[in-house]
């Protein structure tokens, strides 16, 4: 079920979809402000309500704001790719709705990609807690794209939630692997690889909120295997890659 929101758009910008998954989070009201706050004149929200039983209400406020949707719970991955089928946005971004995008997040990204005509790119994001207080910044630049490879065939360097793409990077690569509970966007980002470059913006714009409930501690030992998994699988893509760049 979707129920579409009222968006004064300015048709001169290219739209931009936020695309925000949700699945019982206490902090999903603060998640969807700061994605309407966006000083960028021309986006869209979607919430996608993976299934929820608990904090459903606390989206009520925003439903003339958003375009709303509502599934049987199938995980972060099957959330997102229902929010991203439903976008009209010429880019595709990601919030998760326990953390916070700043105020010119996407007007500075979009610009970013619009000046090097890119099609994925990636921010530099802070730490906060369950108080909002930043409690560190995070961001690496490689300093040519076999470093970048090298780090990214070692694990996943690029935080979703700062992630760009544009549309059609999705009608190449396919959506996010459903059957992964965790590792479903460092699978993503290494078939972008295969096709695109992911440019850097090394400035945080995103606010990536660590705290006890936060999904990535609840898996545990089921994100290790996965990421195991993965990196078997994309291991000889970056040797590749990292030949053919030498």
């Amino acid at each position: 079920m979707m129920r579409e929101g009222e968006f004064p758009l300015d048709a001169s910008k290219p739209l931009v979809s936020i695309v925000i998954p949700t699945y019982n989070c206490p902090y999903i009201s603060s998640s969807v402000e700061s994605a309407l706050a966006q000083t960028y004149p021309a986006i869209e929200v979607i919430v996608v309500n993976d299934g929820s039983t608990l904090h459903k209400d606390n989206i009520n406020p925003y439903l003339g704001q958003v375009r709303y949707m509502e599934k049987e719970n199938g995980g972060t991955g099957s959330a997102l790719n229902a929010g991203i089928k439903q976008a009209r946005g010429d880019y595709i971004a990601w919030l998760s709705s326990d953390d916070l995008y700043l105020s010119d997040k996407i007007e500075k990204q979009t610009a970013f990609m619009e000046a090097r005509q890119a099609d994925a790119s990636y921010t530099a994001f802070y730490h906060i807690n369950e108080h909002n207080q930043i409690t560190g910044q995070f961001g690496s630049v490689f300093p040519n794209k076999i470093a970048f490879y090298t780090a990214m065939k070692k694990g996943n360097v690029i935080n979703g939630c700062t992630v760009m793409l544009k549309k059609e990077v999705f009608e190449q690569v396919g959506y996010f692997d459903e059957s992964l509970k965790g590792t479903q966007d460092y699978d993503l980002w290494c078939r972008i690889l295969q096709h695109y470059d992911f440019h850097y913006l090394n400035e945080p714009l995103v606010k990536y909120r660590v705290h006890s409930g936060m999904s990535t501690k609840k898996l545990g030992d089921v994100l290790t295997k996965e990421r195991t998994m993965v990196q078997q699988k994309y291991n000889p893509m970056f040797d590749r890659l990292i030949s053919q760049n030498r």
